[in-house]
C-alpha cells in the first residue's frame, strides 16, 4: 500500500468525523510514520486488518473533501494571505472564499 500523503493534510480536516480506531490507526500510519506491521503488532490484530481500517478511512475523509472541499479552501486562504497583492485585496479575495462556504 503506497502511502499518499495528502491523505495527512485531509486527516488534520477530517480526522475528527473518523471512528476512534480509525483516526487512531491513520495517525500513526500518516503521522508517525508506522509501517502496517508495526501498527498491527501495537494495536494486537492483523497486518491485513490494519491496511483494510486505513483503506477505508482514507475513502471516507477523500469523500468528505470532494464533498465538502473544506482543506482546498483553506490552502485558498493560507495562498492569499501570503500574497503579494494589497490587504484590500486580500480582504477581497477572502471575502469571498469564505462566502463559499
Amino acid at each position: 500500500m503506497a502511502k499518499d500523503l495528502s491523505v495527512s493534510a485531509l486527516l488534520d480536516v477530517y480526522g475528527a468525523f473518523l471512528s476512534g480506531k480509525q483516526r487512531e490507526m491513520m495517525i500513526h500510519y500518516y503521522n508517525e510514520d508506522l509501517s502496517l506491521a508495526e501498527i498491527a503488532e501495537n494495536e494486537g490484530t492483523t497486518r491485513q486488518a490494519v491496511s483494510d481500517i486505513i483503506r477505508r478511512g482514507e475513502a471516507q475523509i477523500k469523500r468528505y473533501e470532494l464533498e465538502c472541499g473544506y482543506k482546498a479552501k483553506i490552502s485558498d486562504l493560507k495562498s492569499i494571505c501570503k500574497s503579494e497583492i494589497s490587504d484590500d485585496q486580500k480582504i477581497k479575495r477572502i471575502s469571498a472564499v469564505i462566502d463559499d462556504f
